[in-house]
């Protein structure tokens, strides 16, 4: 095989097929990336069995062929050479000589008969705008579990019907939930796609309005996304009736303002991070927010003005957990609704229902 491409686009190409790149597999041949030519030009794909991806770069081949190069030395080596066009020649031995400028690099490949090809998926699809699902993404995946001992809770439930899409995570201490309005497919969909592949398919999706088409079979997910498709193997086992854990009624409502209370909370977690416990707690007294932190070296208290319904109360959390909620949300003013210092703080907007946040509060005494 002997083609040219431009550098810089095989740099990109193999930054985006390189997420599915296996490390230390007992497969060696999956640490590499598979080369061929095709109609569009250059075909490179990479899986690691459960994530494949492939992506098509324009290429001049003087003579066609497959070939499975080491991915990460190539990566590596692409990504230092000088720019302009790139020539690469993959002797029948799998030797591949690649040069660019006056440097020439020579690396051994893998024999590609062995290299295994990515899922066919066929079932329900649909299409949405890239910047809609990287945002729906990237506002939930920090609720997902990272402890092993619920394999299904590391990953984010995807709800789809024909008019609502929701994303879902959640890890026993806090829920995080997107809801969009979309043209979605003739048949429901409820599927669960890990944590890690949602984080990778978040930084191939653009910024843009352009779209991108998911079809799920009932075990993989497949994403076309430009010249790229990602094909994921979904979770297996049944997701947490989450609907049923969200509060439908409130005994306190709190409207605040999210910088206001974001600034405070930063502020607080200076001290607690010094304790034990790490805690943040509210005081919620009339038209006013208290938020008090302590620890052995020292305590602090701001007051935040806010707009109360219903009854005054006290409650603490995990710093952290309110801090990753707040830093999801980008309205000015959010709605906060109590029941009692025991039960879930629910975080949603003061209009309409595009996201809901539940936190579980710290059990404190004298609280």
């Amino acid at each position: 095989m002997r083609f040219s491409c431009d550098t810089n686009d095989l740099n990109s190409s193999l930054s985006i097929v390189s997420r599915a790149l296996a490390v230390r597999s007992p497969k060696p041949i999956l640490e590499g990336i598979l080369f061929e030519s095709c109609e569009e030009g250059l075909r490179l794909t990479c899986t690691d069995l459960a994530l494949g991806i492939e992506t098509v770069i324009p290429a001049t081949f003087i003579e066609e062929g497959r070939a499975v190069l080491p991915g990460k030395l190539l990566c590596e080596v692409v990504r230092k050479l000088p720019g302009g066009t790139c020539d690469i020649t993959v002797s029948e031995r799998m030797q591949a000589t690649i040069r660019c400028a006056s440097t020439r690099t020579t690396i051994t490949g893998f024999d590609p008969v062995e290299y295994p090809e990515l899922p066919q998926v066929s079932g329900s699809s649909f299409a949405m705008q890239q910047n809609t699902l990287r945002d729906m993404i990237g506002r939930t995946l920090f609720a997902i579990a990272v402890d092993e001992s619920r394999p299904i809770l590391t990953g984010c439930l995807m709800e789809i019907g024909r008019a609502e899409m929701r994303v879902v995570a959640l890890d026993g201490f806090r829920l995080a939930m997107r809801k969009e309005n979309i043209s979605g497919p003739d048949q429901d969909v409820a599927a669960v796609v890990g944590g890690k592949v949602l984080g990778d398919i978040a930084k191939i999706l653009a910024d843009t309005e352009d779209e991108v088409s998911l079809c799920f079979s009932r075990s993989h997910v497949k994403l076309n996304i430009g010249h790229t498709n990602v094909v994921a193997r979904l979770l297996e086992g049944e997701f947490i009736r989450y609907r049923q854990i969200l509060p439908q009624e409130w005994q306190t409502r709190v409207a605040v303002g999210r910088s206001d209370l974001g600034s405070a909370i930063d502020r607080a977690s200076l001290i607690a991070r010094e304790g034990k416990s790490n805690l943040v707690c509210f005081r919620i007294d009339g038209d006013t927010l208290m938020v008090t932190s302590n620890s052995e070296t020292g305590d602090m208290e701001e007051r935040i003005p806010v707009t109360t319904e219903g009854k005054d109360l006290n409650i603490a959390f995990n710093v952290r957990y309110i801090t990753d909620v707040l830093k999801a949300l980008s309205d000015d003013e959010v709605f906060m609704r109590f029941n009692s210092n025991v039960s879930p703080c629910v975080v949603c907007p003061t209009e309409g229902d595009a996201y809901l946040y539940l936190v579980l509060p710290v059990r404190v005494f004298n609280s």
